[in-house]
């Protein structure tokens, strides 16, 4: 069964983090030249809660378009679901559905492991059922026993 530990080891472990107190336009700046959907937030050690572009549309959408001089700490989620790195991927997945969560912080106890998309989730299930797919051909393909006459010619 796939595990969260291993969608992040092909991942790869680079996170991008900020503080309550980042102004929402220093957030968005950091998500768009990184090319992110998330921040993960982080108050002296502690993961207290995530910012997603939800919350910067819903923000930008309530103020005319404008992010102000507004902190994070206005429009962060701060209880963000977590999973832990031996979560089964399939438990991901419900929670991802249940709770419309794109995001997902990865905590091993206290500390923070990295963070698994929606995207993340959608690239491991693709890899591991084109990996089962080439297991059953060759499987099915190397079949004993059932080699028509042409093949047993072909393989004298």
């Amino acid at each position: 069964m796939l595990k969260v530990s291993e969608i992040l080891r092909v991942k790869g472990h680079t996170l991008y983090t900020a503080t309550p107190d980042t102004p929402i336009a220093q957030a968005l700046e950091t998500m768009s030249e990184q090319d992110i959907g998330s921040l993960v937030i982080m108050d002296h050690g502690e993961l207290v809660g995530m910012l997603t572009f939800r919350e910067i549309i819903r923000h930008l959408h309530a103020n005319q378009g404008v992010t102000g001089p507004n902190t994070i700490r206005s429009i962060m989620d701060d209880a963000p679901v977590s999973v832990t790195p031996n979560t089964s991927a399939d438990e991901v997945q419900r929670l991802m559905l249940d709770k419309h969560a794109r995001y997902m912080p990865v905590m091993d106890g206290p500390v923070l492991q990295g963070v698994i998309s929606f995207y993340d989730m959608a690239q491991a299930i693709v890899a591991a059922q084109q990996f089962e797919n080439t297991m059953l051909k060759a499987y099915i393909r190397d079949w004993p026993g059932d080699h028509t006459d042409a093949e047993a010619k072909e393989q004298n």
